[in-house]
């Protein structure tokens, strides 16, 4: 179960002065709710731009499935981490469990590939209710809390690089 974002881990950045290119991926199926996961991404990495070098490439992508090619495309490009946003919520056939198995599975499998952060943002839920008190609602912006985490990797590898 999700927890509000006042129990989520808190990151300590050391920011550098490193420039990292970040890509967000988004789905555009569920576009009510990846929009704002989308918003919440950009606008927190806006705000890290005050202190550390950030430059943004985005795309965006029909549905959910398509996510981890997308990625690999922005990787390709020289992005140091990509944050990967949809929505896929449950209906009545097994659709959505292939989609979030799929998808999960590239995400994951481009993260080891490249060495690289591949931030899993996509919601997967059982009701259009959860999906959209995850965008934005009483448990916070998911999008936003995948850029915090792909800065806290960055920040992590440099971190680790440095030992």
């Amino acid at each position: 179960m999700a927890t509000a974002i006042s129990s989520s881990p808190s990151p300590t950045f050391s920011y550098n002065k490193k420039h990292y290119q970040i890509g967000v991926v988004t789905a555009v199926w569920n576009q009510h709710i990846t929009s704002v996961l989308r918003d919440g991404a950009v606008e927190t990495l806006n705000h890290h731009k005050t202190f550390q070098s950030i430059s943004i490439i985005e795309a965006t992508v029909p549905g959910a499935f398509e996510i981890p090619t997308a990625a690999q495309w922005l990787f390709d490009k020289g992005c140091d981490a990509v944050i990967t946003l949809g929505c896929v919520i449950k209906g009545d056939t097994p659709h959505f469990d292939y989609v979030c198995e799929s998808v999960t599975r590239g995400v994951g499998e481009l993260s080891l590939k490249t060495n690289k952060p591949c931030i899993f943002g996509i919601i997967t839920t059982n009701t259009e209710e959860q999906a959209l008190e995850r965008a934005g609602g009483k448990l916070g912006n998911k999008g936003s809390e995948a850029a915090e985490a792909a800065l806290w990797m960055l920040f992590t590898k440099e971190s680790i690089d440095q030992q």
